[in-house]
């Protein structure tokens, strides 16, 4: 039976991620937002950059319950995870060294989608019955599209991300931490899950204000860690990059026969093994980020929307790039599709001496995957919420919790399919909202950047622009059940 199920998910989870679904529409969004938006991640990534890694929050801004910086972290660790690692390894080893760039291309084009879902995030963010910030898809799409559309679109979507949050963001992750920790430091996989279970119990109560606090302490550490021990590769192999670059870029439109594991693989699996893991990676377009960036101090949506650009940015074209380059440099890359679980390991160990390279990977891999846990969990509860109320939430944080055991306890070669699914499902709604509601992005963020091009307008300066112009941020509301 569990074969069978796991069957109909990888059929389903072939089409939904497959070349003319889900890929096209990922794709297509981010490249009209893109247009619509002139080209906003090309254009302010720099003061997007100031603003989230140097200011970091707006001062005096109203409402919010963490700071710019600590929402951009909260969304960085649910997305720096497995895939950054492992999913980079399984694109190349299938789709070729082209499959890095069309995850570059994906990372661009999806920092259009990031940018839009956070701003709708924050526009229509409301208050929950305890007086916590709630926002993200499953209320933009129904307060931005006030009929039946709307409503049904956001109900499909929170549904869809409390599935999804059980199975990407918690026991994969958690299966990830403790076979990596058993191999390799001989910690027995129940150990790892009693004391993941209880750390991550002891975050989630305190709800997000603890979640921003830890995320803003971890994942700068975990990502500069890793950044550091790729370049170290990378520059000892200098002489192997401008080739690998070559490579890149030429597989990438002509596809590759390689001569280890796989032959004539064609372009159109670069393209759909690239796009496919890019979006496992950044989650542009799925509006999973919308709802820590609703979390945020800010003194307007376009504010946070630019900030929270800046994480799939950081997450592809940084870590994502640190990768595959030393994948690919360090010419492991195609010893085949039954390595890529180790792939990135094995690359490591090549590049650094003793062993430092298998263990960078396997702390930035445990340290990836915890992080990841606790911003799913956010995004879970945040969607229970809206389904069912306050209520709901502690209820959530203890279940979530215990599976975070019984994720790194059990095999989970189903969870994988079930989770692709999901993640699928959680799209297809945010890019639909994100379609209708284009119109209200693009004219709150010509005028926005009319009166703070370099964004650095005061509270004061944002409201005396923004004076008798519906557009900014949404009365805060208790939301009315």
């Amino acid at each position: 039976m569990i074969e069978s199920l796991t069957g109909i998910l990888d059929t389903a989870g072939s089409f939904i991620w497959g070349p003319f679904f889900l890929i096209p529409l990922l794709l297509g969004t981010g490249i009209y937002l893109t247009i619509r938006l002139g080209g906003i991640q090309l254009f302010k990534l720099i003061p997007a950059l100031r603003l989230a890694l140097f200011e970091r929050q707006d001062k005096d801004a109203p409402g919010g319950d963490v700071s710019q910086f600590q929402a951009l972290t909260t969304a960085l660790a649910a997305t720096v995870g497995t895939g950054n690692i492992v999913g980079v390894a399984t694109a190349i080893s299938i789709g070729g060294p082209g499959a890095l760039f069309w995850m570059w291309v994906t990372g661009v084009v999806g920092m259009a989608s990031k940018y839009s879902e956070a701003f709708l995030g924050v526009r229509f963010r409301t208050r929950d019955a305890a007086g916590e910030i709630s926002g993200g898809p499953q209320y933009y799409l129904k307060r931005g599209i006030p009929n039946g559309f709307g409503t049904f679109l956001s109900l499909f979507f929170a549904i869809a991300a409390v599935l999804a949050s059980f199975g990407i963001g918690n026991m994969t992750q958690g299966n990830s931490i403790s076979a990596n920790m058993e191999s390799s430091f001989g910690v027995p996989v129940w150990i790892t899950g009693l004391i993941l279970a209880a750390l991550t119990l002891l975050v989630l109560v305190g709800g997000i204000k603890s979640i921003g606090r830890v995320t803003a302490g971890l994942v700068p550490v975990m990502i500069i860690f890793y950044v550091l021990g790729a370049l170290y590769i990378l520059i000892a192999n200098v002489d192997a990059i401008p080739a690998a670059f070559a490579l890149i870029f030429g597989d990438a439109f002509s596809g590759t026969s390689a001569v280890g594991g796989f032959a004539g693989s064609a372009i159109i699996l670069a393209v759909q093994m690239g796009v496919a893991r890019g979006i496992f990676s950044n989650e542009s377009g799925m509006g999973s980020a919308a709802i820590a960036a609703a979390a945020a101090k800010t003194t307007h949506p376009v504010r946070q929307g630019l900030v929270s650009m800046t994480q799939t940015f950081i997450d592809t074209i940084i870590v994502v790039s640190c990768t595959g380059l030393v994948i690919v440099t360090t010419g492991v890359w195609d010893q085949g599709k039954d390595t890529a679980a180790t792939m990135t390991g094995e690359a490591f160990a090549h590049g650094l001496p003793g062993v430092w390279g298998h263990l960078i990977v396997t702390v930035g891999l445990v340290l990836f995957a915890y992080s990841t846990i606790l911003g799913w969990a956010y995004y879970g509860e945040r969607c229970m919420e809206r389904l069912f109320g306050r209520r709901a939430v502690m209820p959530y944080r203890v279940f979530f919790s215990v599976v975070v055991f019984i994720g790194a306890t059990v095999p989970l070669a189903i969870v994988w399919s079930f989770s692709d699914v999901m993640n699928g499902l959680m799209a297809l709604p945010n890019l639909l909202g994100l379609l209708i509601l284009s119109g209200l992005i693009a004219r709150e963020t010509r005028h926005y950047l009319r009166n703070d091009p370099k964004l650095r307008a005061t509270r004061e300066d944002v409201d005396t622009f923004m004076k008798d112009r519906d557009g900014g941020i949404d009365t805060y509301e208790l939301t009315n059940r």
